[in-house]
């Protein structure tokens, strides 16, 4: 099964029924959030004016703020999808834990079971960035019975650990394969899909059970590229492609469906992975992905705090 999720999450949007309408419309059966989402909802939306200043009156530190805003809305979105989930139907949204905590297994630990936990809905992923020190929190949170979203996946080690992590903890999860930033990286247009498309293979040939790979970062940069994009280079069975809005209402303009093309022979993505080692070291390349895509959240996380402590 083939599914599309919703990288977004923004409070009117949740409450004027126009995401309930793509859930109903079975266009998407899950979202996922992260903090550069919540910077973007959180300081341009006044729709959380009000609580911010109610939260404020109680003395709450803009740490303590964040969290309440993004539980909110986290748990709005789980319960439209809830029906969903339990009819089998996945239906999961996903929260990440503070990005500060990408090198610290004892606090992913804690805060993301007090996170599920407050929000208090099944349907809830745990969004741990793929470390070291991630892979730990990952196997003790899937103990738990907490469902997982293994994130900043850029490598097939990254990949593999975080699958059996999940796996030793006996519970279930995503690993999200982040995509479009390879190319952005590399000035090219089939790197993304080829690093992906041996992600998924090897990952699939594992029969890791209750572990799907969720194909992120698919919203188009290039505007040479059709707005869907990394939609249609990615489709394949047992997979789910987690997408900005704009890349989804492309989608579904252009028609939806498509053909399976996905994934690539091993001698296709050998090409692409020689051409691009004739500019770039590959190793390198995603390396500095994750250092920058964990540093990208961080200062999301900043702006946000720096945000609420302005808020009168």
């Amino acid at each position: 099964m083939f599914s599309l999720w919703l990288d977004f999450i923004e409070r009117k949007f949740l409450e004027s029924g126009d995401f309930g309408k793509l859930v109903e419309q079975n266009i998407i059966d899950g979202a996922t959030s992260n903090p550069a989402i919540f910077q973007q909802a959180f300081t341009k939306s006044d729709s959380y004016l009000q609580q911010i200043r109610e939260l404020k009156s109680r003395n709450l530190s803009a740490e303590q703020i964040y969290e309440e805003l993004a539980i909110t809305d986290i748990r709005t979105t789980a319960e439209q999808l809830l029906p969903l989930y339990q009819k089998g139907k996945r239906g999961f949204v996903s929260i990440e834990v503070n990005p500060f905590f990408a090198d610290d297994a004892t606090n992913t630990i804690e805060e993301g079971k007090r996170i599920f936990e407050k929000i208090g809905y099944p349907n809830v992923m745990i969004k741990i960035p793929a470390t070291e020190a991630g892979y730990i929190a990952m196997e003790k949170l899937a103990s738990l019975g907490i469902p997982i979203n293994a994130t900043l996946i850029f490598s097939l080690e990254e990949a593999i650990k975080s699958a059996e992590a999940i796996q030793k903890g006996g519970g279930q999860g995503v690993l999200s394969i982040f995509v479009s930033r390879l190319d952005r990286a590399t000035s090219s247009k089939h790197f993304g899909i080829a690093n992906s498309s041996k992600i998924y293979r090897e990952i699939t040939k594992r029969n890791y059970s209750n572990i799907t790979p969720l194909f992120a970062s698919t919203g188009v940069k290039d505007s040479s590229l059709p707005a869907d994009y990394y939609i249609r280079e990615l489709l394949t069975p047992n997979s789910i492609n987690t997408a900005p809005l704009k890349t989804i209402e492309a989608y579904i303009q252009s028609g939806g469906g498509g053909d399976v093309k996905f994934p690539l022979s091993p001698e296709q993505e050998q090409k692409i992975f020689e051409e691009i080692e004739k500019s770039y070291s590959i190793e390198e390349v995603l390396s500095k992905l994750k250092i920058d895509g964990i540093e990208a959240f961080k200062n999301s996380y900043r702006d946000i705090i720096a945000y609420l402590d302005e808020v009168e």
